[in-house]
Protein backbone atom coordinates (compact mmCIF):
# COMPACT_ATOMS: atom_id res chain seq x y z
CA UNK A 1 0.00 0.00 0.00
CA UNK A 2 1.43 3.48 -1.18
CA UNK A 3 0.46 5.73 1.58
CA UNK A 4 -0.87 9.33 0.23
CA UNK A 5 1.57 12.24 1.47
CA UNK A 6 0.84 15.89 1.83
CA UNK A 7 4.24 18.19 1.90
CA UNK A 8 3.03 21.35 3.72
CA UNK A 9 5.81 24.33 3.50
CA UNK A 10 5.99 28.08 2.36
CA UNK A 11 9.51 27.71 1.30
CA UNK A 12 9.47 26.31 -2.44
CA UNK A 13 13.29 25.07 -1.76
CA UNK A 14 12.10 23.16 1.56
CA UNK A 15 9.47 21.46 -0.35
CA UNK A 16 11.62 20.53 -3.05
CA UNK A 17 14.37 19.20 -1.09
CA UNK A 18 11.41 16.89 0.52
CA UNK A 19 9.87 15.75 -2.17
CA UNK A 20 13.92 14.53 -3.46
CA UNK A 21 13.89 12.99 -0.39
CA UNK A 22 10.50 11.05 -0.25
CA UNK A 23 11.10 9.92 -3.61
CA UNK A 24 13.59 7.38 -2.78
CA UNK A 25 10.67 5.63 -1.00
CA UNK A 26 8.38 3.92 -2.95
CA UNK A 27 5.24 3.38 -0.94
CA UNK A 28 5.55 7.18 -0.53
CA UNK A 29 2.90 9.11 -2.61
CA UNK A 30 2.64 12.89 -3.06
CA UNK A 31 -0.87 13.70 -3.32
CA UNK A 32 -0.41 17.39 -2.73
CA UNK A 33 2.19 20.26 -1.76
CA UNK A 34 0.94 22.95 0.30
CA UNK A 35 2.52 26.69 0.55
CA UNK A 36 0.20 27.45 3.47
CA UNK A 37 -2.43 26.57 5.89
CA UNK A 38 -5.47 27.14 3.87
CA UNK A 39 -4.29 24.86 1.15
CA UNK A 40 -3.35 22.54 3.66
CA UNK A 41 -6.66 22.01 5.35
CA UNK A 42 -8.51 22.33 2.33
CA UNK A 43 -6.20 19.33 0.91
CA UNK A 44 -6.94 17.61 3.90
CA UNK A 45 -11.18 17.96 3.79
CA UNK A 46 -11.04 17.22 -0.14
CA UNK A 47 -9.17 13.75 0.45
CA UNK A 48 -7.58 10.85 2.78
CA UNK A 49 -4.03 11.27 3.40
CA UNK A 50 -1.93 8.95 5.46
CA UNK A 51 0.84 10.95 6.65
CA UNK A 52 0.99 15.15 6.51
CA UNK A 53 4.56 16.46 6.38
CA UNK A 54 3.77 19.93 8.40
CA UNK A 55 6.14 23.41 8.65
CA UNK A 56 5.03 25.10 12.01
CA UNK A 57 5.61 29.05 11.01
CA UNK A 58 3.20 29.50 7.57
CA UNK A 59 1.67 32.40 6.22
CA UNK A 60 -1.56 32.66 7.68
CA UNK A 61 -2.29 29.83 10.91
CA UNK A 62 0.49 28.42 12.12
CA UNK A 63 0.90 24.15 12.25
CA UNK A 64 -1.07 23.79 15.27
CA UNK A 65 -3.95 25.91 14.50
CA UNK A 66 -4.52 23.68 11.66
CA UNK A 67 -5.16 20.40 13.61
CA UNK A 68 -7.36 22.84 15.80
CA UNK A 69 -9.20 23.50 12.81
CA UNK A 70 -9.49 20.08 10.96
CA UNK A 71 -10.19 18.13 14.28
CA UNK A 72 -6.90 16.24 15.54
CA UNK A 73 -9.03 12.65 14.98
CA UNK A 74 -9.36 13.28 11.29
CA UNK A 75 -5.72 14.73 10.91
CA UNK A 76 -2.87 11.63 9.53
CA UNK A 77 0.19 10.78 10.94
CA UNK A 78 1.76 14.01 11.49
CA UNK A 79 5.41 15.23 11.01
CA UNK A 80 6.31 18.48 11.95
CA UNK A 81 9.20 19.72 9.77
CA UNK A 82 10.67 23.07 10.98
CA UNK A 83 13.74 25.43 11.30
CA UNK A 84 12.75 26.46 14.73
CA UNK A 85 13.62 24.20 17.82
CA UNK A 86 11.24 25.72 20.68
CA UNK A 87 7.69 24.07 19.47
CA UNK A 88 9.29 20.29 19.68
CA UNK A 89 7.55 19.43 22.90
CA UNK A 90 4.47 20.93 22.19
CA UNK A 91 4.35 19.44 18.59
CA UNK A 92 4.45 15.92 20.79
CA UNK A 93 1.53 17.30 22.43
CA UNK A 94 -0.50 17.48 19.82
CA UNK A 95 0.31 13.68 19.12
CA UNK A 96 2.89 14.54 16.06
CA UNK A 97 4.65 11.10 15.55
CA UNK A 98 8.20 12.99 14.88
CA UNK A 99 9.76 16.59 14.74
CA UNK A 100 12.07 16.99 11.93
CA UNK A 101 14.64 20.39 11.84
CA UNK A 102 15.75 21.68 8.94
CA UNK A 103 17.75 21.34 6.75
CA UNK A 104 16.03 17.37 6.65
CA UNK A 105 18.43 14.69 6.61
CA UNK A 106 18.08 11.63 4.92
CA UNK A 107 19.17 8.91 7.16
CA UNK A 108 17.06 10.79 9.84
CA UNK A 109 14.07 10.49 7.19
CA UNK A 110 14.39 6.97 6.83
CA UNK A 111 14.24 6.36 10.38
CA UNK A 112 10.86 8.63 10.64
CA UNK A 113 9.43 7.04 7.87
CA UNK A 114 9.84 3.58 9.27
CA UNK A 115 8.51 4.65 12.59
CA UNK A 116 5.30 6.31 10.62
CA UNK A 117 4.62 3.00 8.54
CA UNK A 118 4.90 1.06 12.12
CA UNK A 119 2.51 3.75 13.46
CA UNK A 120 -0.12 3.20 10.57
CA UNK A 121 0.25 -0.59 10.40
CA UNK A 122 -0.78 -0.89 13.99
CA UNK A 123 -3.43 2.14 13.81
CA UNK A 124 -1.77 3.91 16.38
CA UNK A 125 -2.58 7.39 14.34
CA UNK A 126 -5.96 7.41 15.47
CA UNK A 127 -7.14 9.28 18.33
CA UNK A 128 -9.30 8.92 20.46
CA UNK A 129 -12.36 11.41 21.48
CA UNK A 130 -11.10 11.77 25.09
CA UNK A 131 -7.55 12.76 22.83
CA UNK A 132 -9.12 14.95 20.63
CA UNK A 133 -11.06 17.18 23.05
CA UNK A 134 -7.91 17.23 25.42
CA UNK A 135 -5.58 18.58 22.03
CA UNK A 136 -8.67 21.01 21.09
CA UNK A 137 -8.79 22.35 24.29
CA UNK A 138 -5.40 22.83 24.69
CA UNK A 139 -4.96 24.87 21.66
CA UNK A 140 -7.98 26.86 22.02
CA UNK A 141 -7.46 27.87 26.03
CA UNK A 142 -4.13 27.44 27.06
CA UNK A 143 -2.10 29.72 25.20
CA UNK A 144 -4.38 32.69 25.63
CA UNK A 145 -4.21 31.70 29.74
CA UNK A 146 -0.76 31.80 30.11
CA UNK A 147 2.39 32.09 28.05
CA UNK A 148 4.22 28.80 28.45
CA UNK A 149 8.78 28.96 28.36
CA UNK A 150 10.44 26.31 27.23
CA UNK A 151 11.75 24.01 29.65
CA UNK A 152 14.27 22.09 26.95
CA UNK A 153 15.69 23.47 23.74
CA UNK A 154 16.24 20.96 20.94
CA UNK A 155 20.09 21.39 19.37
CA UNK A 156 22.25 19.90 17.15
CA UNK A 157 25.27 17.63 18.21
CA UNK A 158 27.48 16.22 15.93
CA UNK A 159 24.59 13.98 13.51
CA UNK A 160 22.19 13.59 16.40
CA UNK A 161 19.97 15.93 18.08
CA UNK A 162 19.43 16.20 21.91
CA UNK A 163 17.62 18.46 24.38
CA UNK A 164 19.52 20.77 26.45
CA UNK A 165 17.21 21.56 29.81
CA UNK A 166 17.14 25.20 30.08
CA UNK A 167 17.75 25.70 33.89
CA UNK A 168 21.26 23.90 32.97
CA UNK A 169 22.28 27.19 30.43
CA UNK A 170 24.43 29.24 32.24
CA UNK A 171 24.46 32.34 29.62
CA UNK A 172 24.22 32.45 25.66
CA UNK A 173 25.94 34.49 23.21
CA UNK A 174 25.45 35.71 19.50
CA UNK A 175 27.00 33.86 16.25
CA UNK A 176 25.33 35.74 13.92
CA UNK A 177 22.11 33.87 12.66
CA UNK A 178 23.10 31.33 15.43
CA UNK A 179 23.32 31.11 19.26
CA UNK A 180 26.18 29.72 21.47
CA UNK A 181 24.45 27.68 24.64
CA UNK A 182 27.04 27.44 27.33
CA UNK A 183 26.44 24.67 29.75
CA UNK A 184 29.02 23.86 31.72
CA UNK A 185 32.31 22.98 29.70
CA UNK A 186 30.21 22.34 26.77
CA UNK A 187 28.73 24.20 24.12
CA UNK A 188 25.93 23.79 21.28
CA UNK A 189 24.99 25.89 18.59
CA UNK A 190 21.74 26.30 18.22
CA UNK A 191 19.65 27.76 15.01
CA UNK A 192 18.22 30.80 16.76
CA UNK A 193 19.10 34.18 16.64
CA UNK A 194 19.87 35.87 20.21
CA UNK A 195 17.07 38.42 19.74
CA UNK A 196 14.63 35.33 18.80
CA UNK A 197 15.47 33.35 22.12
CA UNK A 198 15.47 37.20 23.77
CA UNK A 199 11.29 36.54 23.35
CA UNK A 200 11.47 33.02 23.70
CA UNK A 201 13.11 32.40 27.36
CA UNK A 202 11.38 33.53 30.28
CA UNK A 203 12.56 37.11 30.78
CA UNK A 204 12.64 36.71 34.21
CA UNK A 205 15.43 34.00 34.13
CA UNK A 206 17.67 35.13 30.98
CA UNK A 207 18.28 38.56 31.01
CA UNK A 208 20.46 40.12 28.29
CA UNK A 209 22.97 41.87 29.46
CA UNK A 210 24.90 42.84 26.06
CA UNK A 211 23.42 43.16 22.49
CA UNK A 212 25.63 39.72 21.96
CA UNK A 213 24.98 37.83 25.51
CA UNK A 214 21.98 36.71 27.74
CA UNK A 215 22.99 35.21 31.48
CA UNK A 216 20.78 33.24 33.34
CA UNK A 217 20.22 34.67 36.48
CA UNK A 218 20.67 31.94 38.59
CA UNK A 219 24.40 31.72 37.25
CA UNK A 220 25.19 35.62 38.13
CA UNK A 221 27.61 35.35 41.30
CA UNK A 222 29.01 39.38 41.08
CA UNK A 223 27.81 42.38 39.41
CA UNK A 224 30.49 45.11 38.69
CA UNK A 225 29.95 48.94 37.33
CA UNK A 226 32.94 50.14 35.24
CA UNK A 227 31.95 54.09 34.97
CA UNK A 228 28.35 54.67 33.15
CA UNK A 229 28.32 52.97 30.47
CA UNK A 230 30.42 49.73 30.71
CA UNK A 231 30.87 46.68 33.06
CA UNK A 232 31.11 43.12 33.61
CA UNK A 233 29.09 39.92 35.06
CA UNK A 234 31.18 37.43 36.93
CA UNK A 235 29.36 34.02 36.82
CA UNK A 236 29.15 31.07 39.34
CA UNK A 237 31.79 29.16 37.44
CA UNK A 238 34.02 32.45 37.59
CA UNK A 239 33.71 33.53 34.28
CA UNK A 240 33.70 37.33 33.28
CA UNK A 241 31.43 38.88 30.80
CA UNK A 242 30.82 41.85 29.64
CA UNK A 243 28.16 44.27 30.64
CA UNK A 244 26.85 47.50 28.66
CA UNK A 245 24.55 50.63 30.34
CA UNK A 246 21.41 48.76 28.44
CA UNK A 247 22.12 45.68 29.95
CA UNK A 248 22.71 47.05 33.75
CA UNK A 249 19.14 49.20 33.27
CA UNK A 250 17.86 45.10 32.05
CA UNK A 251 18.78 43.55 34.91
CA UNK A 252 17.62 47.04 37.19
CA UNK A 253 14.24 46.44 35.81
CA UNK A 254 14.41 42.04 36.44
CA UNK A 255 15.02 43.03 40.03
CA UNK A 256 12.14 45.59 40.26
CA UNK A 257 9.14 42.90 38.89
Amino acid sequence: MRLKTIIADDEPLARERLRFLLSSDDEIEISAECRNSREVVAALKERRIDVLFLDIQMPGRDGFEVVAEVGAAHMPVIVFVTAHNQYALRAFEVQALDYLTKPVETQRLRETLVRVKERIASHAALLTQEQLKSVVTSLENGAALRKDYPQRLLVRNGVKDLFVNVADIEWIEAADYYSCLHVGTKSFMLRETIKQLAHTLDPNKFVRVHRSIMVNLDQIREIFREGQSEGSIVLVNGQRLKMSKSGWQNLLAVSRS
